[in-house]
């Protein structure tokens, strides 16, 4: 556990990376639900989506897919304008919101129409520009004549001073930004294009698996591969983009090599975390047991990259984002044409990375056996490391048990103040930190311990109310940065943490 007076550690480039990350992710992941609901729309109504497949097309199918085939139809249906205005627009909202408030995201949506408009094509990379852009502008603007304004004056000038830097960005985007940002997008767009088109995407998983391991899956899946694939979905029906990050398979297998190869805790965890991690589509779950041998981030590449193979060879992509990434999630975004290679990318990474992983695992089970009898505990130290390099809430240390980045004062610290909101902090805010609430609450309730507010939030939404903060160990730092007055309890997983016993021997003190 560490306290207030815990000394000031340096963020590093790690903690700027991650910040950075947390930041363009939180503009997506809060408005996942609409991703989804558009690709169940477009799974449906689409021509050649489920329903007109099964030779389901009344008018009102047609209407809604955009496609009718009645003249006098002219409406577009459902699937263009969400994607072309409204996905943007909530992610310009929920940047600007982040940025200054209400008023923030209000600025930021009615600058990001200029974009939209001046583009004419999704403009997702754009709302994520202008929408905290714009809200920025805007605190800074208010900021001028902040306490300066004659009493009964301040509605009028917060409402027309809003009105017109509004429509000067607005203008401003439309002329200078769209046109830029359109050329970045086709960039990046043309990148993609090269690297599937040389049958060179897999590639991308020698980036995108290590990522990962370091916590900023979010950040990859949500800030880079949703706003491109969803573009690529609109045009195309699919993306692969989708499943370079959120194939379940890579992770899935290591955990089976746990499972039959490795010794002690980590063995006897993996069955728990593979339900975890293929069904509840937690993989944050998976990356403690790849810290436990790193040279496991080969096995982790080479199921990636499989399964990006896979889908390249067989063409199958997703209508839209698997969050989380379960199997249950990749399944119900999968189009018809692409069942057999989404199934088969998640069977073959999982077969590849469970054979690496098992030659790796093999190669030092003799010594692991040899370290277990002699009482070290390898697991708590990989937890531990894995805390430390993620920077986010996993849920394996405390499924496995250890709580190895915690120190044992937590039973002996006490506070002037009663401890009655009780947070656990991660970077989404989601998952995990979710899990552990759960159990924290279950102990509580067992405990007979009443009026204790116990929930989960993304630490950028830490706002100073919270007397007890549960973070991962390498969360840690951020969230004392965030809120340095409360009482702050570092463990290595959310699941199972020991941490947590201590923890009701304090609130119920």
């Amino acid at each position: 556990m560490t306290t207030s007076s815990t000394t000031a550690k340096s963020g590093g480039a790690r903690v700027g990376v991650q910040k950075f990350g947390t930041f363009v992710s939180g503009m997506v992941m809060p408005n996942i639900a609409a991703f989804i609901a558009w690709g169940f729309i477009t799974a449906l109504f689409i021509q050649t989506g489920w329903l007109p497949l099964l030779g389901i097309d009344p008018v009102w199918v047609q209407q809604l897919g955009g496609w009718s085939l009645d003249p006098e139809v002219t409406n577009t249906g459902l699937v263009g304008p969400m994607i072309v205005y409204l996905l943007p627009l909530l992610i310009a909202n929920t940047g600007g919101r982040m940025v200054y408030g209400t008023r923030g995201g209000v600025i930021g949506t009615i600058a990001t129409m200029g974009v939209i408009i001046g583009a004419g094509i999704p403009m997702f990379l754009g709302a994520m520009i202008v929408g905290p852009g714009a809200a920025w502008v805007m605190k800074k603007i208010d900021a001028l004549w902040a306490g300066k304004i004659r009493a009964g004056f301040e509605m009028l000038v917060d409402n027309f001073s809003g009105g017109i830097v509004g429509m000067l960005l607005a203008v401003a985007s439309f002329f200078l930004i769209a046109p830029i940002v359109t050329a970045i997008s086709n960039g990046l767009e043309s990148v993609i294009a090269f690297l599937v088109d040389n049958g060179l995407l897999p590639l991308a998983s020698v980036f995108v698996e290590p990522g990962k391991i370091l916590f900023l899956n979010n950040a990859i899946n949500h800030g880079v591969f949703t706003p491109l694939g969803t573009a690529e979905s609109l045009e195309k029906g699919q993306s692969i983009l989708f499943l370079i990050e959120a194939n379940p398979g890579p992770g899935l297998g290591i955990l089976l090599a746990f499972l039959v190869f490795g010794v002690g805790l980590l063995r006897a965890s993996a069955p728990g975390a593979i339900l975890i991690h293929f069904v509840g589509g937690i993989h944050e779950i998976y990356f403690p047991y790849v810290l436990a041998k790193p040279l496991l981030v080969v096995a982790a590449i080479a199921g990636g990259a499989t399964g990006v193979l896979t889908n390249v060879i067989f063409q199958s992509g997703l209508r839209a984002p698997a969050s989380p990434g379960s199997i249950i999630a990749v399944l119900a975004q999968t189009p018809p044409g692409s069942i057999v290679g989404v199934l088969l990318s998640v069977v073959f990474s999982a077969a590849v990375s469970f054979a690496v992983a098992a030659v790796i695992i093999r190669a030092g089970r003799k010594r692991d056996l040899e370290a277990m009898a002699n009482g070290d505990d390898a697991l708590a130290a990989a937890v531990a490391k894995n805390a430390a390099n993620k920077g986010k809430d996993s849920s394996v240390g405390d499924l496995l048990g250890t709580g190895a980045a915690a120190t044992g004062a937590a039973a002996a610290t006490s506070t002037a103040t009663k401890i009655q909101n009780v947070v656990f902090a991660c970077d989404a805010g989601m998952g995990s930190s979710a899990m552990g609430a759960t159990v924290l609450r279950n102990k509580f309730a067992k405990a007979g311990i009443e009026g204790v507010n116990v929930t989960n939030k993304a630490i950028a939404n830490l706002d100073g109310s919270e007397d007890l903060i549960i973070t991962q160990d390498k969360l840690t730092e951020r969230a004392e940065q965030k809120v340095p007055g409360a009482i702050h309890v570092s463990v290595d997983n959310f699941m199972n943490s020991p941490k947590y016993d201590e923890v009701v021997n304090m609130v119920g003190k």
